[in-house]
């Protein structure tokens, strides 16, 4: 069998038919299904209460679908160990230095703090904080303090990396400088990210693919690929393919919400 003809590599997560009801009676989700590959970048946009983020933590195991299936073909079928989740709040320790909440994880699993700092620092230089290590959350801006909770995200050196809309509530100067940080990262270190957002620029701008959800109960309408390389940056923004790319997320959104 040659390269060429070689079959494709398993997904990393593996999605169907996906269902969630709460006690309450709500319909969260509904026939959810997707792939998602190893090292990819994917963004989940839909209109508010659409499910996104209940899909979010149905991935990282947080809560349980009563329908369907969720495998890990490419991780042997189990849930990696490690899984980072960035929240759209920090959830910073206010009482704690940088350096310890980003030692956080690493000691609830009994490593000490001198065995933990090689690796809390390195987190911190890949996030661009090492001279903040030792302030406290309220000394720092909200896009440092994000920074902190990416870091925090990163030390375990997950394969896999959930963040439920993290930049939303910055200045678009802070969330597009993000943004490129974010995807630096992802370049360089090829752990797989899906992304919830509400922004449709924000979507395109950092995905290899947008997952467009339908009104509630949620499910998968579109799933459109978005063909420019990497690294990006304001030309690419600037780009005709861009803005092509945001009406065609754009019109998939409007038609599930209208559905």
């Amino acid at each position: 069998m040659t390269a060429d003809s070689a079959p494709p590599a398993p997904p990393l997560i593996s999605l169907r038919g996906i269902g969630k009801t709460y006690g309450s009676g709500t319909v969260a989700l509904a026939g959810v299904d997707a792939h998602i590959r190893r090292g990819g970048f994917v963004s989940l946009v839909g209109p508010s209460g659409c499910g996104k983020s209940t899909l979010l933590r149905i991935v990282a195991g947080l809560i349980t679908p009563d329908t369907g299936d969720l495998l890990w073909p490419a991780a042997g079928g189990a849930r990696p160990a490690d899984i980072g989740f960035v929240f759209q709040d920090p959830t910073l320790m206010p009482w704690a230095r940088v350096v310890d909440n980003v030692w956080l994880p690493l000691k609830l699993r009994g490593i000490a703090k001198v065995d933990a700092l090689p690796r809390i620092m390195n987190a911190l230089e890949r996030v661009g904080l090492v001279d903040f290590a030792r302030a406290f959350p309220r000394e720092l801006s909200g896009g440092m303090r994000m920074r902190v909770s990416i870091a925090r995200a990163l030390v375990t050196e997950p394969p896999l990396l959930l963040m439920d809309e993290p930049f939303a509530a910055l200045d678009e100067f802070t969330r597009e400088k993000l943004d490129d940080d974010l995807l630096d990262l992802w370049s360089s270190q090829r752990f797989t990210v899906v992304f919830v957002t509400h922004s449709i620029y924000e979507s395109v701008y950092l995905s290899e693919r947008v997952l467009v959800m339908g009104a509630r109960p949620g499910r998968i309408l579109s799933d459109i690929a978005i063909d420019a390389p990497y690294p990006r940056g304001r030309a690419f923004r600037e780009s005709h393919s861009y803005v092509e790319s945001c009406a065609a997320v754009g019109a998939a959104l409007r038609e599930g919400t209208a559905i």
